[in-house]
Formats: structure tokens, C-alpha cells, sequence
């Protein structure tokens, strides 16, 4: 049955389904909770040096998406998530069809398999700050530790553990509050004492110099730093009243996101040029300088330490949900072989993460084969962001489609000019993607088509030729009988 064909829930069904989102909404959240958790999941330093070379442009390059696509995501996703249980794979189910919603949820998936080696690499130029600077830019040292980390984590999860759940809820706290805090103070005393800012801080810098799409190609990065909104969106019929609530709450989160964001980014730039910023360690840069200037570089090692920690929390976090939702669809619809699907003896998908293992392990050794670890870095970001947002362009249309499909539909939460909403979200990550085939004016005197090709490559290889391919593959015996017979039940 086409999503055209699932009928509007009316009389006894919809007082069903009533019961269903009322339920949901036990326990109760408060919205300012809600908001604290969207900021820890959103907010990071990682993408600090990134924006710090735009100077005070950042602020620019961080609120326009902040308005185009994170709010958009934000309220739509909290309207799927109050109407329909099952994420994003049942939203672009429902109002799209089934094998474009496991293209959404496979893309959710697949963009990890760029996203670990960048993070990683940060988690090394980090390291290095504390052992030897210079490893920073060392391309074979940068492929070693990611691939030890990766394969480290890899273990940890098939083990199914829960040591790392402390870590990975203190990680707002220790690797992005008090470091970010402690570098924007040291950068607003450096500047209180009469030094001059690295980058210009005057009036007429607040919007990136125009030199060609070239020089607005970092925003796309951002689209990056602002998804996950659709995670939290599930906790909108926890709120008390969430037609009130939720919109305060993402207003909130939206704030203390771009402070988190901007603030240390522009404490970068007073400290470091941005000719001579890493996009990997530019964080460990601003406060190796700052400490030297203050005399307190014995406090190194415990930033880093911090960083380190809050990044590995997030990674270890990350590596086993997205592959955990794409099994349980393939489990329950047969898209993927029984050998992808089966259990270890601790109920993890181990076999997904050692295949995903396999392909992020050839990526490390691209660090170690191209010179520049930045160049590097920001392709694998461009492919993690064209990828991901893939996800959000079929999430907008199916917004669109099952407001159209399903109006009767209980929603604990609506969304206000949902069309206008989706139509701005859509138009901003189209946008997006073709401005990601840019290079950046910061990305150096590469070859233009040889980075064209990269991106391309990726994008095709992992948004369309895997996905379609596992699709034409799959066979109804691949499905989980007992898998499928509870989805069918939860939508009855």
C-alpha cells in the first residue's frame, strides 16, 4: 500500500491514535530541559576553526543558517515526531513510500562513514597539541589514530556496554562549556589588554568578502553543525502544553547554540590568522597560543583531555544508533542480507560496524596519501553534509505530503506555516548541496574538477548507487517474521 492509499485516521482509529500521543507524553518534560538537551546535542567547538577564518563574518555565515534550516528542521521534525512514532524512516514512509524511507534512514547511516574519520582527526590534532604540535599536520599519524580509535570503539559497542553513557552526558560540560567559556574569556582579557586582533573586527567585515560562490561555501559545513534537531523533536508530547512550549524551547536552544558557536569561533580568530589556522587542531591552536601569551601552558594537556573525551563520548554514542535503526528496518522490510542482520552473543549488529569499519579504515589511509590533513578534513565534511541532507530534503517533502495525506492525523504539536517552513528548508538544502560542489576560497590551489569528482563520487556512491542496490537485492526472506509482525501491530 502506497502512501496515497493510507486512509485519515477517523472515529474509534483516531480516538486510538489519540490515546497513543497521549501517551507519549507521559512523563512530563519541562521546555527548558528540552532545551538544554537540543544544545547538547547540537552544539560543538569542533567546527570552531572552520568559521574562525571568516572572522567576524562568522556571525553571518552562522545565523543565516541558523534561521533557513535549523529552525525550518526544528518545528517540522517536531510535528512528525508528535504524529508518528517509528522516526524518520516511517515519516518518509508514510508520506513518501517505504524504499525512500530506507534511503532516508540509510543516509543517516551512511553519513557517519565520512563524519567518524573527520571527528577522529580532530580527536588527533588534539592529541598532538599534548605530545608533539607538529604531528598535527602529519597525515600518517592522523590515519593511525583513527583507525585505532575507530576499531577501539568498534569493540567497545559490540561489547554492549554502558560505561560510556557518563562520558558521552558529560561531554557538553567538559568538552564544550568550560573550554569554550575559558577560551572566549581569555580572548576578551588578550583584547582588553590593547592586543590586536588577528582578524579584523571593524564594521564593514561583518559579511564575508565576496570573491565568487567561493567564498559562501562554508556555510554548507553548518547545515552539518545544526542537524540532529529531528532527534530531539521525539520529546514534543512530553511538554505540558507543546503549542506553546516547543517553540520556546527550540528559540531558546537556537540562542545558546549560535553563542556556543560564535563566541569561541571569533576568540580563534583574535588569536590565530586565518592563513595559518588547521580546520583539524585551529581549537588547540587559539588556546596553545592564549596559554603561551598568559603563561599557563600546563593547563594544555586538561583542554585537551576534555575535548578528547567529550568527542570519543560522542562518537561512541554515534556508532551504534544509526546503524542499530537501519537493522531494525532491514529486519523488518528485508533490505538488507541476513549476514548484515545478524546479532553478536551481546545483541549488537557487530558485522554492520565491522563493515562500516572496513570503508572508514580506507578513508583514514587518505590522510596519510594527501599532503594537506585540512584539504582532507573539509572534503570528508562536504560529503558528510551532502549525504546528510539528502535525509532532511525527503523529511521536508514528506511534511509537505502527509499534511496533504493524513490532515485528520492526531499531532500533538503543529507546526506553524508548515508549507512555508518546508518550502524554506528544502530551497536552503538544495541550495546547499550545490554550493558543497564549490570548493572553499580557504581550500587551497587544488585541481576545482578533482574536488568536483570527490564530492561527487561520494555523494553518488553513498546516497544513490548503495542504497538503489540493496533495494534491487532485497528478497522477502531476508525479513525478520517476528521484526515485521510487531511494525505491523504499532500501526494497525
Amino acid at each position: 500500500m502506497s502512501a496515497a492509499d493510507v486512509p485519515s485516521p477517523d472515529g474509534a482509529a483516531a480516538a486510538v491514535a489519540a490515546k497513543r500521543v497521549k501517551a507519549v507524553a507521559a512523563p512530563r518534560m519541562t521546555w527548558l530541559t528540552l532545551a538544554l538537551m537540543t544544545t547538547s546535542s547540537v552544539a560543538s567547538l569542533r567546527s570552531s576553526p572552520t568559521m574562525a577564518v571568516y572572522g567576524l563574518a562568522c556571525v553571518f555565515l552562522y545565523v543565516v543558517p541558523a534561521i533557513v534550516f535549523l529552525l525550518p528542521t526544528a518545528l517540522v521534525s517536531a510535528e512528525l515526531a508528535s504524529g508518528w512514532e517509528g522516526g524518520v524512516y516511517n515519516w518518509v514512509a508514510q508520506g513518501l513510500s517505504k524504499p525512500l524511507g530506507f534511503l532516508a534512514v540509510w543516509c543517516q547511516f551512511a553519513m557517519t562513514i565520512f563524519y567518524y574519520p573527520s571527528l577522529l582527526a580532530y580527536v588527533a590534532s588534539t592529541i598532538a597539541y599534548v605530545v608533539d604540535p607538529s604531528l598535527a599536520s602529519n597525515g600518517l599519524y592522523t590515519a593511525i589514530v583513527i583507525m585505532v580509535l575507530y576499531w577501539t570503539g568498534v569493540w567497545v559497542s559490540s561489547r554492549g556496554t554502558g560505561a560510556v553513557a557518563g562520558l558521552a552526558s558529560w561531554g557538553l560540560i567538559i568538552g564544550t562549556l568550560i573550554p569554550g567559556a575559558l577560551l572566549v574569556v581569555l580572548g576578551f582579557v588578550f583584547l582588553g589588554q590593547g592586543n590586536p586582533s588577528a582578524a579584523p573586527m571593524s564594521a564593514d567585515h561583518l559579511l564575508p568578502a565576496w570573491t565568487g560562490l567561493a567564498s559562501l561555501v562554508l556555510i554548507v559545513n553548518n547545515f552539518l553543525s545544526y542537524s540532529g534537531m529531528e532527534m530531539n523533536a521525539v520529546h514534543v508530547s512530553s511538554l505540558k502544553n507543546p503549542g506553546k512550549e516547543f517553540p520556546r524551547s527550540m528559540f531558546l536552544a537556537v540562542g545558546m547554540v549560535l553563542l556556543i558557536f560564535i563566541l569561541p569561533a571569533l576568540a580563534i580568530s583574535w588569536v590565530v590568522p586565518a592563513d595559518q589556522l588547521s580546520l583539524t587542531a585551529g581549537v588547540m591552536q587559539a588556546f596553545d597560543a592564549f596559554f603561551q601569551y598568559f603563561h599557563i601552558g600546563w593547563l594544555t594537556p586538561l583542554v585537551a583531555v576534555g575535548l578528547v573525551a567529550a568527542s570519543l563520548g560522542g562518537m561512541l554514542t554515534w556508532l551504534a544508533g544509526p546503524s542499530k535503526g537501519l537493522l531494525m528496518i532491514s529486519r523488518q522490510e528485508g533490505y538488507l542480507p541476513p549476514s548484515l542482520q545478524k546479532l553478536n552473543g551481546h545483541g549488537v549488529q557487530q558485522n554492520i560496524l565491522v563493515a562500516q569499519g572496513v570503508v572508514t579504515t580506507v578513508i583514514a589511509l587518505m590522510y596519510a596519501l594527501i599532503p594537506n590533513v585540512s584539504s582532507v578534513y573539509w572534503i570528508f565534511s562536504v560529503i558528510t553534509t551532502q549525504v546528510y541532507l539528502i535525509v532532511y530534503l525527503l523529511m521536508f517533502l514528506a511534511a509537505i505530503r502527509l499534511r496533504k495525506l493524513q490532515p485528520n492525523h492526531p499531532r500533538g504539536y503543529r507546526a506553524p506555516a508548515l508549507g512555508v517552513l518546508c518550502v524554506v528548508g528544502l530551497l536552503a538544502s538544495a541550495a546547499a548541496m550545490v554550493i558543497g560542489f564549490v570548493p572553499s576560497s580557504q581550500f587551497g590551489g587544488g585541481s576545482v574538477w578533482a574536488y568536483i569528482g570527490i564530492v561527487g563520487g561520494g555523494l553518488l556512491l553513498l546516497g544513490v548507487i548503495i542504497p538503489f542496490g540493496f533495494l534491487k537485492a532485497s528478497k522477502p526472506e531476508w525479513r525478520d517474521p517476528a521484526a515485521a509482525a510487531a511494525v505491523e501491530e504499532g500501526t494497525a
